[in-house]
């Protein structure tokens, strides 16, 4: 008998798919930005986390309620601590010494996202944690606590109930003016290690219930694909993680990727996903003489072979390469 050295997790392939054509939003963890990134670098029509990386279920949903109806930031809703400007809807990566630059950045990223979604009807949500900081001064729940002193909030955890009841009723609201949208929601494998072992995974399993309800619920429209589980069973070895032990390593992240690859993406996405690891493999080729005969050869060809590529797929940019490769032989 055959005996399996590893539990393989069945990922069957989703009802709807992601290609080219069809703009996608992906919000929520860090997890979210090492897929994200991928589909980034194979120019995908994707737009990653315009906020910041958000953790927990409250604010991911206040991110897309935002996002959905496109209402600027005014200087009133930026608080200022430390001689830094900054939002707590957002990551610290928006934050500023000058609070006209911090307004300018958060709402251009906000603009950008809002005319992505008015055009697209594909979202990934993954979520991190069920465990919420509440500001004191607000009670209001916030996505980042941008180093401020822990004392300032009281953390706590979301109940399955709260989670359902917040995204039950903004996916009726995106669903009533989005009929097609179709949402995939995946929990992030980063174990959240200041809740301890035990405190990690019950705010794993709060998230875990809540999506399951949320599936249920909406049987056409939302959907689970199951990172969490394909990085704690089948990737269940420390070398898959990263030096912290608690992150997925590159090897684990590609693992993954080729998981969902798999199960969402269209045949046609996946044949062109090909042909564009291709180009990039030869425009990013490095040799020991730019200079040579062979080179400018190697480059004349892959300008021809880019170029016959964005004549029949206009929308897939590879201004950046040919750019590149035009100066390298400068």
């Amino acid at each position: 008998m055959n005996y399996p050295f590893r539990t393989i997790i069945d990922v069957k392939p989703l009802p709807f798919s992601i290609d080219y054509s069809t703009p996608l939003l992906m919000l929520g963890s860090c997890f979210t930005d090492n897929i994200g990134n991928i589909l980034v670098e194979r120019k995908f029509p994707v737009l990653v986390n315009p906020f910041g990386v958000v953790y927990n279920p409250v604010s991911v949903a206040l991110v897309l309620n935002r996002i959905s109806d496109g209402i600027p930031y005014i200087e009133s809703d930026l608080q200022n601590r430390n001689d830094q400007w900054f939002s707590f809807h957002h990551h610290t990566s928006f934050s500023s010494h000058n609070q006209a630059k911090c307004l300018k950045n958060i709402n251009s990223s906000l603009a950008k996202a809002h005319r992505l979604w008015n055009k697209s009807d594909r979202l990934i949500i993954t979520l991190g944690t069920a465990r919420v900081y509440r500001y004191n001064e607000t009670s209001k729940p916030v996505a980042n606590c941008h180093k401020i002193p822990a004392r300032e909030f009281t953390h706590e955890l979301l109940t399955v109930n709260e989670i359902v009841g917040e995204w039950n009723d903004l996916l009726s609201k995106q669903f009533a003016s989005k009929p097609s949208l179709r949402v995939l929601f995946t929990v992030s494998p980063v174990r959240h290690w200041k809740d301890g072992a035990v405190g990690n995974q019950i705010s794993k399993s709060t998230l875990l219930l809540a999506i399951s309800q949320l599936v249920s619920m909406f049987p056409h429209n939302v959907f689970y694909f199951p990172s969490y589980e394909i990085m704690m069973d089948d990737l269940r070895d420390y070398r898959f993680y990263a030096d912290d032990m608690l992150h997925p390593n590159s090897q684990a992240v590609r693992y993954i990727w080729v998981r969902f690859a798999s199960s969402v993406l269209s045949n046609e996405a996946g044949g062109l996903l090909a042909e564009i690891e291709k180009l990039q493999k030869a425009a990013n080729h490095k040799p020991f003489n730019i200079q040579s005969d062979e080179y400018r050869k190697h480059v004349a060809l892959t300008l021809d072979k880019i170029t016959a590529f964005v004549s029949k797929h206009s929308a897939i940019d590879f201004s950046e390469e040919i750019s590149n490769l035009k100066n390298r032989t400068i």
